[in-house]
């Protein structure tokens, strides 16, 4: 039997005479259509490109923002700028996102208090910040909070650079300052006060505008006490009065070159270092034309002359003008012992040493 074997395959054999393929012949397909592309609309594609352009405007536009370095918001009132509140406001930006960190544009206070200063003050500024005046905006904000009561230092501009380069090295440093448009001179002190009232104004809605001068020392927490006390006047003018004779020797100091509009004696007004104006009264000189008020040589008589021409009630406290520290003290300083019958030579002197003993009086309150 042999090994091996083939199997017939079941499967029909071809022969030559049965082709492999029907001998059917096969029906052509017939031809599809070709398919003609749609062309879009020019519309369509005008807003597309324009869609496209935006976005990529809008994109570029945002890093640049991104990548560019924030610009230290101001709140202004003219050329007048409060850098306390611009700084804090973008501090305050930088932590929530907010746009302006919750300040609103005119912050309703029980007082604004202004200090003013000048460029030669730099030292008084430094004794100040060390004891009641908080030496960085985080204190003059809390401050702020605990009374009430904002306080900011009041200084003009100067046509010199090297001048105002120190000035802009200690706001950005302490940034508790109110720069006002107007230049900074001694002589211009009765128009720099009436500059301060009208720019503390527009930026504060204060029940009360305190103006003080950097050399005394005050009890931020006695001022609120007293600001809050009711009264039934709207119109209220606050500080310790004063009368005395019309100095009109020019080579004495504290000479009133207009000293004939007043006659022999000074009107009743308050000394100059510290006093309170009510919002009504300043609201009044917030309006007023700067050449429709009569400006006298000094400013405190400046300010006791519009006093006079307005129903305002004059308050006498002298808690405001204490040489002393006392528990009751609400601003300490020298009261000028200088008078009509001394010579300008004794009242310069005088002067010079309280301008000396002012570091050291700030020091001694503090201690109290």
């Amino acid at each position: 039997m042999p090994l091996f074997f083939h199997r017939q395959s079941s499967l029909p054999t071809a022969t030559a005479t049965s082709p492999s393929y029907s001998s059917k012949l096969l029906k052509p397909l017939k031809p599809h259509p070709a398919t003609v592309p749609t062309r879009t609309p020019l519309p369509i594609i005008v807003f597309s490109l324009v869609s496209l352009f935006i976005g990529l405007a809008g994109t570029i536009f945002a890093v640049a923002a991104f990548r560019r370095p924030t610009l230290l918001p101001i709140f202004r009132c003219g050329k007048s700028d409060d850098t306390f509140r611009g700084f804090y406001s973008l501090s305050k930006s930088r932590q929530v996102g907010d746009k302006i960190g919750g300040l609103v544009d005119r912050p309703k206070l029980l007082g604004f208090v202004g200090i003013q200063t000048w460029f030669g003050s730099a030292d008084r500024r430094a004794a100040l910040r060390n004891t009641w005046f908080p030496s960085d905006p985080a204190g003059l904000l809390r401050l702020e909070q605990a009374t009430g009561l904002a306080f900011r230092f009041v200084i003009g501009r100067s046509k010199d650079a090297k001048k105002m380069a120190e000035l802009q090295k200690e706001i950005d440093k302490n940034r508790d300052f109110l720069v006002i448009d107007i230049n900074e001179e001694y002589l211009n002190l009765p128009w720099k006060t009436l500059a301060f009232f009208k720019a503390a104004f527009q930026l504060f809605e204060a029940d009360y505008y305190v103006k003080a001068n950097d050399d005394i020392y005050l009890r931020p927490d006695r001022l609120a006490t007293l600001l809050a006390k009711e009264r039934t006047h709207p119109q209220t003018y606050i500080g310790c009065m004063k009368k005395g004779r019309v100095v009109t020797d020019p080579k004495m100091k504290w000479y009133e070159k207009s000293g004939h509009l007043i006659g022999n004696e000074y009107f009743q007004h308050a000394f100059g270092p510290i006093y309170v104006l009510s919002a009504e009264v300043v609201a009044s000189l917030a309006v007023a034309r700067n050449n429709s008020l009569r400006m006298f040589s000094n400013e405190d008589v400046t300010i006791g002359s519009w006093m006079l021409a307005m129903n305002v009630n004059h308050e006498d406290n002298r808690a405001l003008c204490d040489p002393r520290c006392t528990l009751a003290s609400i601003a300490v300083w020298d009261i000028p012992k200088c008078s009509d019958n001394m010579a300008s030579s004794t009242c310069t002197v005088l002067a010079l040493v309280r301008n000396r003993n002012v570091l050291k009086r700030v020091f001694i309150c503090k201690m109290q």
